[in-house]
Order: C-alpha cells, then sequence, then structure tokens
C-alpha cells in the first residue's frame, strides 16, 4: 500500500464528511477525490493539518474491507 503526505496542489477539492461525524465527539475524517488519488485530513485542523493522499485502488480495498 502506497501512501504520501501531500501539501500543495488540492486547492478546490470537494471535501466530504461522514454524516456519523454530527452525532457526538466530532472527531472524522474528511476525504476528497482528486484525479490521482482519494486524500484525506482530520476535520478538526481542515486546511491546517496533514494529508495524505492513498491510491484510487488502496482507497477502495480499504472501503471493501471496512464495510466488511
Amino acid at each position: 500500500m502506497s501512501v504520501e503526505r501531500v501539501t500543495d496542489g488540492l486547492d478546490g477539492l470537494p471535501w466530504v464528511k461522514s454524516s456519523y461525524s454530527g452525532s457526538g465527539g466530532g472527531d472524522c475524517l474528511e476525504v476528497a477525490a482528486g484525479h490521482d488519488g482519494v486524500f484525506v485530513r482530520d476535520s478538526k485542523t481542515a486546511g491546517a493539518g496533514p494529508l495524505l493522499r492513498v491510491g484510487r485502488d488502496e482507497w477502495a480495498a480499504f472501503v471493501a474491507c471496512a464495510a466488511g
């Protein structure tokens, strides 16, 4: 699996947060699909914290595994 920390080139990405994030705690991740991968960030530090870029195939495998 290849995961990379990203610092630029992310202006205008449509970030999505889980609908479960409002149901207490507020600790959640946001994701955005870009042309070269899926980007993940912590919603508490959106715009100021680190970002990860995950390959599309790796993201699909993660989602399939998490969905059971």
